[in-house]
């Protein structure tokens, strides 16, 4: 097999072993009381039982095992073959998420988690045309930081007040995208800096800080949509937005140029069109309706 080839297939076991690890968490999450779990000042009590559960800590270390073989199969392929591969953990969760219910996916659930992988595979060969190289601007960086933080602090306790843990979950997996774009962000300007700078260095500037902080923010609202929903809409909620705020990101603060040509803007177009259409269909199925809340829920869930 060449080198490219042991690249796919490494690629395809990352997003199948980040979609188990996501499965494990959110089985975790699950387990927890929802009294309060929606709400912003439970994060802490959220997260405090997650440490302490089994499967959530298997579910992370399953994670780590995923980001390494994701690692692995860039060092040997190309980022534009490889990324794409990430998007099909959507069709790995599913079945995953039907395994609780004991209740195989329907034909619609696959044809829409279908249309969602190949929206994020059309975008994302879309967005790896162009690699964000050359020197960022640390002040753009800073104003993408700010409107990050901005949407969380704002969306986020809207989120909450609505009281509907579908607008939690939606909200929730939005603001972890947003925050794992920055991680992807901040990885590059870390790495920047060790490699021209040294460890020293790197130690005294922010971003290394910023890198953590937009980690674990991340992974705490990861874990506030997992708890709040059905983990089909988790991930692709997640795995939506993250490429298009990377992008966005990207163009702000690196020296990247803007797509205008009538062909990339109508792939774009299209990838926004079959992820519509692939969310639409999957939040319509009864499949996910039911995978929404637990039996003790069911009562609750009929006012939502």
């Amino acid at each position: 097999m060449s080198t490219q080839g042991v690249a796919t297939v490494l690629g395809v076991l990352a997003s199948f072993l980040l979609a188990l690890a996501a499965f494990l968490q959110q089985r975790a999450a699950r387990t927890t009381t929802r009294r309060g779990r929606s709400l912003l000042g439970s994060l802490a009590r959220l997260m405090g039982s997650l440490v302490r559960h089994p499967t959530w800590l298997m579910g992370w270390l399953v994670n780590l095992v995923g980001f390494f073989v994701q690692a692995l199969a860039l060092h040997l392929g190309s980022v534009a073959s490889v990324q794409p591969l990430l998007a099909t953990q959507l069709l790995f969760a599913l079945p995953m998420a039907s395994l609780e219910r004991r209740r195989w996916p329907r034909p619609r659930d696959w044809v829409s988690a279908a249309l969602i992988c190949a929206g994020l595979v059309l975008l994302l060969g879309v967005v790896q045309v162009t690699d964000l190289d050359g020197a960022a601007s640390r002040a753009r960086v800073v104003l993408a930081v700010v409107a990050v933080v901005a949407v969380i602090v704002v969306a986020i306790p809207l989120a909450a007040r609505l009281g509907s843990p579908k607008a939690v979950l939606l909200v929730a997996g939005s603001c972890s995208g947003l925050c794992f774009a920055m991680t992807a962000v901040f990885i590059k300007l870390t790495a920047t800096d060790l490699v021209d700078h040294g460890v020293g260095y790197t130690a005294r500037d922010w971003v290394g800080y910023a890198l953590a902080a937009s980690t674990l923010v991340g992974l705490v609202l990861e874990q506030v949509a997992f708890a709040n929903g059905p983990l089909p809409w988790a991930v692709a909620t997640k795995e939506a937005v993250n490429p298009l705020a990377s992008y966005a990101i990207g163009v702000l603060a690196f020296p990247v140029v803007f797509p205008t040509d009538p062909g990339t803007l109508a792939a774009v177009s299209g990838a926004g069109l079959l992820i519509v259409l692939g969310a639409w269909g999957l939040g319509g199925s009864t499949s996910v309706r039911d995978w929404l809340v637990r039996e003790e829920d069911r009562h609750e869930y009929a006012k939502i």
